[in-house]
């Protein structure tokens, strides 16, 4: 039984951290990588781990793509700030 659950967590895994290379969108990036983080959570309490699962949990899943969606807005808004600069006709910064 143990080594079924291990195995499944182990392919979900591997289904979650495939799907974020794959994906082209940075939204969408930060999203699945907050799902590989539960996913790598729960893998680390599975193998008898629940103090990395719940540090996993805390960085991998909440705090990482917080602060990439973050920096994505970021920069998506000095590209516009700086794309009206440019049809307005000045040079830009």
């Amino acid at each position: 039984m143990t080594e079924t659950v291990i195995v499944v967590a182990l392919l979900l895994v591997a289904v979650a951290a495939t799907a974020a290379v794959a994906v082209r969108d940075p939204v969408r990036q930060s999203l699945i990588l907050a799902v590989l983080g539960v996913v790598l959570a729960v893998l680390f309490t599975v193998l008898q781990a629940p103090d990395v699962g719940l540090s996993q949990l805390a960085v991998g899943s909440a705090l990482t793509p917080l602060l990439l969606l973050l920096t994505v807005r970021k920069v998506k808004r000095r590209g516009r700030r700086a794309e009206r600069g440019r049809s307005a006709g000045g040079d830009g910064p």
